[in-house]
């Protein structure tokens, strides 16, 4: 999706300029899309939930480290305050780590928990939590025979 984004609107820079940058945001996008399960798992996603003492098991804490590892060469490389310098793709797929990092209280250390603040005050991710907030506690399933 990210990617059909940035051809049809390469206008709004999505992904980093530079051809070495944009590799390696895309990459760091990748590893969100298709790994940490055990962190999804273990820390499923709830914008209206706190849980101030949550013991996070230890299936999700190698993912919470690799996480950690990810935003510190990106936030250190490029200089923050979102992964890349500016907004991009790789901020928007690191949302919703943002959100499960407050939500289950992860300890963080203070780079990351600026980072997080960075996420929370940006435009789109303010609109999300917006509206996730009017959507009704409950879903009523599909009424569709399986």
């Amino acid at each position: 999706l990210a990617e059909y984004l940035n051809e049809k609107f390469p206008e709004a820079g999505l992904f980093p300029a530079d051809r070495v940058v944009r590799a390696h945001c895309r990459s760091v996008s990748g590893e969100m899309h298709s790994g940490f399960h055990n962190l999804r798992s273990a820390l499923p996603m709830n914008l209206r939930a706190t849980h101030k003492h949550f013991k996070v098991f230890s299936g999700a804490r190698p993912d919470i480290q690799r996480i950690k590892e990810i935003w510190s060469d990106c936030l250190n490389t490029y200089g923050g305050p979102f992964l890349f310098g500016a907004p991009s793709v790789a901020d928007a797929m690191y949302a919703p780590v943002c959100t499960r990092f407050r939500t289950y209280a992860v300890d963080l250390e203070p780079q990351f928990k600026a980072y997080c603040e960075t996420i929370f005050a940006w435009g789109p991710m303010q609109e999300w939590t917006a509206a996730a907030a009017l959507e009704p506690d409950e879903i009523i399933e599909l009424e569709v025979e399986f």
